[in-house]
């Protein structure tokens, strides 16, 4: 429980607080619609489905607020950059803001949903109740309503409207049909094997978001749940209610008045709304100066600075106008900060990195740089970088930067242990990154820091000629594969045995452990980190941390 606290414990306070916040919400308004004098007459005609359908609109409100926070990268950027005050755990949960994202969308799904059928029902009471099937104070209440058609309460005002008819001819429902079409829209479009396999039908559907805020601040204006107004004298509904005859005739029973509550949806999305507007305008052109294709189809991109500041492990969104003016895919940079240009390296896989690569125009615009978890990775004594395949870029940068500073002998390098892990299922993947690690290699050696650098290259898939051909070089001083001094591992890493070697070597350490790699691995890995990680402050921890774009 110790190790879990350690690792998941920040997270899921933050979890409990939203959750809280969204049953008290829920809570609050429920009774307020069920219990308030203002209501009495309106849940007459409704019921608790009137409840039913107030309750999630506060709680639509509260997660419709928070659902663009989280894709406000420069906001986390500056957060993370400039308050250095915020601790390591707790930037931490930035790098989980595309999780938060999709939990909240979630619960916006739940709540419309919910919204939706007691809103249905709402409407079907009112059609009835229009036609007299209820008792004598539902027709009553129905029936009212002033020359100016401004104090009903039923908002059926003619026997010939049905409820289907309401629906498409109200503000509150032409709306409500536009912004649930577009919800099911983008949240369907978002599904895992449609973005991985169709993103340009993701992207362009979840843009569908400025249809949804629009239909959104403009959805309460209908007024379409309406309440008991003041009048003089008052109107007391538990002195009235069974004196409809004498309503407007009796002095302590005037005819009452009813009115919708003020729109309030646009005052929880405003704030939001500006600062995703202010995110979007920050976007600036940088142009491409140099073209590189690397083996196994990877690309790499280099591009001028003029004045572009980044950190180690940092991601951009790149968009090619000759392919697509509206379509930016992220990428992390490769290059170090130290280096007086940066580049990002794209691996062939889909329609979009396939037309780039044989597209004749490369000039590019450029959207960033943004955070990521790897940025932290200078702040552990220790540090554990586990990329697969092309999710190798981030620790490029890295070890980049560390070679710079090593060179520089910069004093600020509190890193004094690196363990780097590359999974890749084809032996071309190893070569573009392959140098670096020469280099790195050769480097470490000559300033007496062989120690410093502990790597593993894993591969995950060959055929029969491979294995006979490293069979054949076995007594080579190098990899057959690399060059490199350390030989390639051949299958998958075995997790526990290296943890207990990092654990072994470094006793009462703190080490970040850093992915970039599917959710499987990631799984396991942050098993392990609770696992290893030991209760005793004095003695080892392992901190798990995932990119995430």
């Amino acid at each position: 429980m110790g190790n879990w606290i350690i690792n998941h414990g920040l997270t899921y306070f933050i979890l409990v607080v939203w959750m809280a916040i969204n049953t008290f919400l829920f809570v609050w308004f429920y009774f307020l619609y069920d219990l308030g004098d203002r209501f009495i007459y309106t849940r007459h005609i409704l019921g608790s489905a009137l409840s039913w359908a107030r309750a999630p609109a506060a709680v639509l409100n509260f997660n419709c607020m928070l659902i663009l926070l989280p894709v406000c990268r420069n906001l986390l950027s500056l957060i993370r950059g400039s308050f250095m005050c915020c601790g390591r755990t707790i930037r931490k949960q930035l790098d989980k803001n595309i999780s938060f994202h999709k939990l909240v969308a979630y619960m916006i799904a739940l709540m419309t949903a919910v919204h939706i059928i007691a809103h249905l029902v709402n409407a079907e009471r009112y059609y009835n109740s229009r036609h007299g099937d209820y008792d004598e104070l539902s027709t009553a209440l129905s029936n009212l309503g002033d020359t100016a058609n401004t104090t009903y309460l039923n908002p059926i005002r003619s026997l010939s409207t049905t409820p289907i008819l309401l629906v498409f001819t109200s503000i509150a429902g032409l709306t409500g049909v536009v912004i649930t079409l577009a919800l099911i829209l983008m949240i369907t479009s978002s599904m895992e094997v449609i973005r991985r396999s169709y993103f340009e039908v993701f992207w362009f559907t979840h843009h569908l978001f400025i249809v949804f805020f629009a239909g959104l601040v403009f959805h309460g204006a209908g007024r379409i749940v309406r309440g008991q107004t003041a009048t003089d004298p008052p109107h007391d509904p538990k002195h009235c209610d069974d004196e409809v005859d004498e309503w407007g005739m009796e002095e302590n029973c005037p005819i009452p008045q009813f009115a919708g509550g003020f729109p309030q949806t646009w005052m929880w999305v405003i704030g939001p709304m500006v600062l995703y507007v202010c995110e979007r305008l920050l976007r600036f052109v940088r142009y491409l100066q140099s073209i590189v294709i690397r083996p196994s189809k990877v690309l790499e991109l280099q591009l001028m600075k003029n004045g572009f500041k980044m950190d180690v492990g940092q991601y951009v969104f790149l968009n090619c106008p000759s392919i697509s003016q509206l379509e930016w895919h992220p990428f992390t940079m490769t290059s170090a900060p130290e280096e007086d240009f940066f580049s990002v390296h794209i691996r062939s896989a889909g329609d979009w990195t396939q037309k780039l690569i044989i597209s004749k125009e490369k000039q590019m615009s450029v959207d960033g740089p943004f955070g990521t978890a790897s940025e932290d990775v200078f702040d552990y004594e220790v540090a554990m970088l586990v990329g697969a395949g092309i999710g190798v870029t981030p620790f490029a940068s890295v070890l980049k930067s560390i070679w710079y500073k090593s060179k520089e002998s910069n004093p600020k390098l509190s890193t004094r242990k690196i363990y780097f892990y590359w999974l890749c299922r084809e032996t071309h993947a190893f070569e573009w990154f392959a140098d670096l690690l020469q280099v790195l290699e050769r480097e470490m050696e000559e300033r007496g820091m062989g120690d410093f650098l502990t790597y593993k290259l894993f591969l995950t898939g060959w055929d029969q000629s491979q294995a006979t051909h490293v069979m054949v070089h076995a007594d080579k001083d190098t990899d057959v594969i690399t060059g490199l001094k350390q030989k390639t591992n051949y299958g998958r890493p075995n997790w526990d045995k290296e943890f207990e070697q990092v654990r072994a070597e470094n006793p009462t350490s703190v080490v970040g452990t850093f992915l970039c790699g599917p959710a499987a691995l990631a799984s396991v890995l942050a098993k392990k980190c609770v696992k290893y990680t030991d209760v005793d402050p004095r003695k080892t921890k392992f901190y798990f941390n995932q990119e995430n774009f």
